[in-house]
């Protein structure tokens, strides 16, 4: 189990289909695209992550999206000790 300074990160293979099926969450309230983004993050490898994005991108998503008090993905996690990774993939896009 992942604590708040890490994102989950499992073994699990993540092709193509599964990675794009990522973008078709639904969100319960909030900001779907920071849900989604959200979700990514704590479940993906940082290969994996890129790939994303660029799905994420080329769909119209915001990567700058918010949660309800006005954070993004990258605001929160650039004091994880692995969100370095993460947010210098953002950087790409």
């Amino acid at each position: 189990m992942a604590g708040p300074s890490q994102p989950q990160v499992t073994d699990e293979v993540w092709d193509d289909d599964r990675v794009k099926s990522s973008l078709e969450m639904e969100a319960y309230g909030g900001n779907v695209d920071f849900h989604v983004l959200m979700r990514a993050y704590r479940g993906m490898r940082p290969a994996d992550f890129e790939r994303f994005l660029a799905f994420f991108v080329d769909t119209n998503h915001d990567l700058d999206a918010t949660d309800d008090q006005g954070r993004t993905l990258w605001s929160i996690i650039e004091g994880h000790r692995q969100g370095a990774d993460f947010i210098a993939l953002r950087k790409k896009y």
